[in-house]
């Protein structure tokens, strides 16, 4: 199993592990007349480490083709940062509508490999995305200050730092689209303290479009036709304030 899916898994069994030791002992709840009302608003800071879904080209994976690409793969993952705004709509008891436009930096490294030995250096990819998620939050019961929930929706993001043409100063010879619309699913906890509710939640959103932009540097077309198809993904972890 991929260790970033490990992580999280672990991560979420542990703070669920937290809320059911928590709701075995009773203890005076916070008012939430906050997370009562049908509309409230707050805003979130998160962490992000964004990835590429690479499917490589066939001439990859045949070692008897004279025209052998270099095999590409995102090998190392960066730190990037979430800064969002919070608008909580409450249809239903258990059941939110929550949209949170905001803004996410981050950067993707490929790396290309022959035989094992990196090939001509990194392409670094960075990104600068305004984002427009709507998500559905199905929550559970509270226990004590603690509440469960489950969330998952969709995420429009447009990469401000996606280039219109190559850049000749820098030494990148492929290029990523800049719209792209994301499925996003996570799992969270709500802590609703004196005055405000803190939720810390982990999600995964996955891009469902090829972002590669079909455009060749001439000179070093290897690049780019060592892929067929890539697409987006991120690991986040988010603390909201509401």
């Amino acid at each position: 199993m991929n260790s970033r899916i490990q992580f999280i898994l672990a991560a979420l069994f542990f703070l669920l592990l937290h809320s059911e030791s928590q709701g075995q002992r009773q203890k005076p709840k916070n008012e939430s007349w906050y997370d009562e009302k049908l509309l409230h608003f707050g805003f979130s800071l998160g962490f992000n480490t964004m990835d590429f879904n690479i499917s490589p080209s066939p001439y990859c994976l045949n070692p008897d083709s004279l025209d052998q690409y270099p095999y590409p793969e995102v090998a190392l993952l960066k730190p990037g940062i979430n800064i969002q705004i919070v608008t909580n709509l409450r249809p239903a008891k258990y059941l939110d509508i929550r949209f949170l436009p905001g803004v996410s930096f981050g950067q993707r490294v490929v790396s290309y490999y022959k035989d094992t030995i990196l090939y001509n250096g990194d392409q670094r990819l960075e990104s600068s995305f305004l984002e427009f998620p709507l998500l559905l939050k199905y929550k559970g019961d509270r226990l004590n200050n603690v509440r469960p929930y489950v969330i998952g929706g969709f995420n429009f993001r447009y990469d401000l730092a996606a280039k219109k043409e190559f850049d000749e100063d820098r030494d990148v010879y492929i290029r990523i689209k800049k719209p792209d619309l994301y499925f996003e699913a996570g799992a969270g906890l709500d802590f609703y303290l004196k005055y405000f509710k803190l939720s810390v939640e982990l999600k995964m959103s996955n891009g469902m479009s090829n972002v590669l932009v079909d455009d060749r540097y001439g000179g070093h077309e290897e690049f780019r036709n060592s892929i067929e198809k890539m697409r987006s993904r991120i690991w986040i972890i988010a603390f909201h304030f509401e």
